[in-house]
């Protein structure tokens, strides 16, 4: 009885945490990032008016600084809040993000389905989707690798995703010692609560993947 308690008091605070990013993440997308395109569009105005080449190459830099954060400002509001999952689909838009993550990275992702895609609730896609997002965000940061793969089964009453690198990899158990430890518990918590499973297996110099089993309400 505690548990269930404790499970739906975790539900409560992660669904509220979510609202309240959905709603930044809107204000990103229709208003912050609509005004940096403005400002992108004006620099390269004023640069086509420029003759003085040491002017036009620095209005140059600026206008391609503000592309770079335009990238990343996008790539943030999805990370926020990735509106496609409930127009598109859990796949759809984990090869939405992965785009996004590319460009912003350079660190080709490679997503895979296989199987029918099967309708998923907003709770089980987003938690889904979390888990996929933390998992790529760790490559980046650790894994030290210009590649990884996204792979989808879908079955009658579940779907794998499989999230996986050849890059340096780790000690488990050391990890788990560290700070990175609250991003691989955050995971199997977002999965715990909507009935999923996730698994993480590491080799040094082997690489990383993470293997998460979300079941499918008919």
């Amino acid at each position: 009885m505690e548990l269930e308690s404790g499970n739906q008091a975790c539900s409560y605070i992660i669904q509220s945490q979510e609202e309240e990013i959905k709603r930044v993440a809107l204000e990103l997308h229709e208003s912050i990032n609509q005004n940096l395109y403005t400002l992108q569009t004006g620099l390269n105005f004023i640069e086509s008016g420029i003759e003085q080449p040491e002017l036009k190459n620095y209005a140059k830099e600026m206008s391609g600084l503000m592309e770079r954060t335009i990238r990343e400002v996008r790539l943030l509001s999805v990370e926020l809040y990735p509106n496609t999952l409930s127009t598109l689909g859990l796949t759809a838009a984990v090869k939405s993000y992965a785009k996004l993550f590319t460009n912003t990275f350079g660190i080709l992702i490679d997503v895979d389905s296989q199987g029918e895609e099967k309708l998923v609730s907003d709770p089980e896609s987003l938690a889904a989707f979390r888990v996929c997002q933390e998992a790529l965000i760790n490559i980046a940061k650790y894994a030290d690798t210009d590649k990884a793969k996204i792979a989808f089964t879908w079955g009658e009453f579940s779907v794998k995703i499989e999230i996986k690198d050849t890059g340096k990899g780790f000690d488990t158990n050391e990890v788990m010692e560290s700070g990175r430890s609250m991003g691989i518990a955050a995971m199997g918590e977002r999965m715990r609560l909507v009935g999923g499973q996730c698994n993480l297996t590491s080799e040094l110099d082997k690489g990383t993947t993470v293997s998460i089993v979300l079941p499918i309400q008919s």
